[in-house]
């Protein structure tokens, strides 16, 4: 059946057991031709569905008798797919809406329970009519921001530490946007110029983005990105303009030895290999080799010669110790600034996952600090939001090293917009329109053997 409701219901049914948004969108897209109106529905209801699950719960609460965990898995992904359309999407019709999850209810073994769906559904809908916000909320200020905007309290809490209520508000509403897709243009083969004209000659308008020579964002909707002029020859990459403010910030030179040590799937590794003039080495190392050939094929698209593979865990390279003019270590990390990406992230991180990152985190700089030679730069990088893993690791570390000291951007340098008193850059989301991203760069003293 080639519904675009049923089949959302069918991959939120494997997310519910487990599976990760995008594999399990992707998994039933491939299975069925639909139309492009039809393929935005269904990646909007999953996606949505997903990233709002707490608000629909909180709706299914307070309009259902049974609690939302006492539903029936099934009828409650169905639910949620008939109020996310009703709360979230105003170019459907409330009617449609509605008779459409009667109907999936019907045809996803629950005809008996039609009558509640329909009941349900248009209870909430003269709700809306009397009322501006149909939802109740509490008064705490943490729970009533996690359910009105569909977050854990935790990551509220932590938000609400560093930013206070009114940009905590503005940043959830950030990260319940849809995202937008960046370039980032090859100038080893193309010029922004000709990648604008060629992306316009197809009818995609594209916006250059501040501070970032190389970027284009992307208006409106693409369709499939490999087949956008400039791909196959290579003259671009997809990369979110803050993962490209890394590059700029490790600032590589011709003739270099550079160590990127969590490379996979390479977007960092490329740019540094096209920041050098293609011109030295750049190592890209990372544990897991089938992540690595991404890296590979991108390096080959983009006609790169100087990109090396090393496939191992950068806790246990000695054979790069002292060999880098600089390092790069983008740590993996809770990804806290990329939520708006990654629809379930919110849902799989904890308060526990985080500790656990930032032990890992402070494992790697301690050892990838070691390939770097006397003098050279270290920068540390992760698109989260999370201070035990970006300010406490780095505290730590120069605690530990006192041989290492932070080198902020110089006064005249474009990133010091995103430049903290203490030196290391951070980008939030709400403020610069683009991923969470924390870095900063650290140099080695040189008489440090």
């Amino acid at each position: 059946m080639t519904n675009a409701r049923q089949i959302a219901f069918n991959a939120l049914r494997d997310v519910h057991k487990g599976a990760y948004a995008d594999v399990a969108l992707n998994r039933v897209l491939q299975k069925v031709s639909l139309p492009s109106h039809d393929r935005r529905l269904l990646t909007e209801l999953v996606y949505g569905s997903v990233r709002r699950q707490r608000t629909l719960d909180a709706l299914i609460d307070q309009l259902a008798t049974k609690k939302y965990h006492q539903q029936p898995q099934d009828l409650r992904i169905i639910i949620h797919l008939g109020l996310y359309q009703l709360r979230y999407q105003e170019r459907i019709p409330a009617s449609a809406a509605v008779n459409t999850t009667v109907q999936l209810a019907k045809e996803n073994g629950f005809s008996g329970l039609t009558g509640f769906v329909n009941g349900l559904l248009r209870q909430y809908i003269r709700l809306g009519e009397k009322l501006p916000e149909p939802l109740k909320l509490p008064e705490n200020p943490v729970e009533r921001l996690g359910i009105l905007y569909s977050f854990p309290d935790w990551i509220i809490q932590v938000w609400l530490d560093e930013l206070g209520w009114a940009q905590t508000e503005q940043l959830c509403e950030w990260m319940n946007q849809t995202p937008t897709i960046d370039l980032r243009v090859n100038p080893l083969r193309a010029s922004i110029g000709q990648v604008e004209e060629a992306l316009g000659s197809v009818g995609i308008l594209t916006r250059r983005v501040r501070d970032l020579p190389l970027a284009l964002r992307l208006i409106g909707s693409t369709g499939g990105i490999q087949n956008l002029p400039g791909f196959a020859e290579g003259w671009w990459s997809v990369q979110d303009a803050s993962a490209q403010l890394v590059g700029y910030v490790l600032n590589p030179q011709s003739g270099e030895v550079v160590i990127d040590a969590c490379a996979a799937p390479g977007g960092k590794t490329t740019h540094i290999a096209e920041l050098m003039g293609d011109e030295g080495e750049v190592w890209g190392c990372d544990r897991t080799a089938s992540r690595l050939r991404k890296l590979q094929e991108n390096a080959q698209r983009l006609h790169l010669q100087s990109v090396r593979i090393c496939t191992g865990d950068s806790r246990n390279l000695p054979q790069f110790n002292s060999r880098g003019d600089r390092v790069l270590l983008d740590a993996p990390c809770s990804g806290l600034g990329t939520l708006h990406r990654h629809a379930d992230a919110r849902w799989r991180q904890t308060p526990e996952s985080v500790q656990e990152l930032s032990t890992l985190q402070t494992e790697l700089i301690a050892q990838t600090s070691k390939f770097v030679k006397p003098g050279g730069v270290l920068v540390y990088a992760t698109c989260t939001l999370h201070p035990a893993e970006n300010e406490q690791v780095i505290s730590r570390f120069l605690t530990d090293h006192p041989h290492w000291q932070i080198q902020p951007p110089g006064v005249d340098s474009p990133l010091v917009r995103y430049s903290t008193p203490e030196g290391w850059l951070k980008v939030w989301p709400h403020q610069q329109n683009m991923d969470g991203f924390f870095m900063v760069r650290l140099r080695k003293t040189n008489n440090c053997q």
